[in-house]
């Protein structure tokens, strides 16, 4: 315990007992990801489970700093950084690109997913998948120079309640600084969820201008023709 002995003068024996027994499952192994899983192993996240089809290409170095060897899968490079800095957490990895006829044999185990990915198509799904199965969902989002945040559960709005999926494949660009914010405010929120500390973002969307350097917070109407509320 001696190791997370400045997390346990802050949230007790009990409260590192449950991020040592927790089980989250990171969607997403680039920007996003790298911060977070720093962030999920610096506290003592006891099984943390990777998904990500891709592999390393130079253009990501910009932002996911984890990886070092261009070619590997993004999920290896993750599991062997994880392995190196906290051996004791468990690391499942998932070489998958995640869809409706593969998900249900890899969410049912974990308590959380954290949605990194990086594209409006794979965001909506994992909202559909959180939607499903009742599972905690830390949705977060960058571009360029701006960020959001919310978590979705059982009876809040979902993310099919605040925008209207539009299908849009042309890459913008972002930078290292914003996605760190933004993954930061997800990894909090997880620990929330976790040791049950109070205001998560549910029902909230925070964003981050981080050119005039503000934080909104705005609240999330439940749609009646939404998904979410028809379930």
């Amino acid at each position: 315990m001696e190791r997370y002995n400045r997390n346990i003068a802050l949230i007790g024996q009990d409260g590192q007992n449950k991020l040592l027994s927790s089980k989250i499952l990171v969607c997403g192994c680039g920007g996003l990801g790298s911060y977070v899983v720093v962030n999920l192993a610096s506290m003592g996240v006891g099984t943390i489970g990777l998904v990500d089809d891709d592999i390393v290409e130079i253009s990501n170095l910009n932002r996911q700093f984890l990886h070092n060897v261009l070619g590997e899968k993004k999920v290896l490079s993750f599991k062997k950084w994880i392995n190196q800095f906290n051996p004791s957490i468990s690391v499942n990895t998932y070489d998958i690109r995640l869809d409706l006829s593969n998900y249900t044999d890899i969410v049912k185990d974990y308590d959380i997913i954290i949605d990194c990915f990086d594209s409006f198509e794979s965001k909506f799904l994992l909202n559909d998948i959180a939607v499903k199965t009742g599972k905690t969902l830390i949705h977060g989002g960058v571009s360029e120079f701006f960020g959001q945040v919310t978590v979705i559960k059982p009876n809040t709005p979902c993310l099919r309640c605040l925008f209207d999926y539009e299908k849009n494949d042309v890459p913008k660009g972002i930078i290292s600084p914003i996605v760190s914010v933004i993954a930061s405010y997800q990894s909090m929120e997880a620990a929330k969820q976790i040791l049950s500390l109070s205001s998560p973002l549910e029902g909230i969307l925070l964003t981050y201008d981080g050119i005039k350097n503000e934080f909104r917070k705005l609240k999330i109407n439940k749609r009646n023709d939404c998904i979410c509320s028809k379930l």
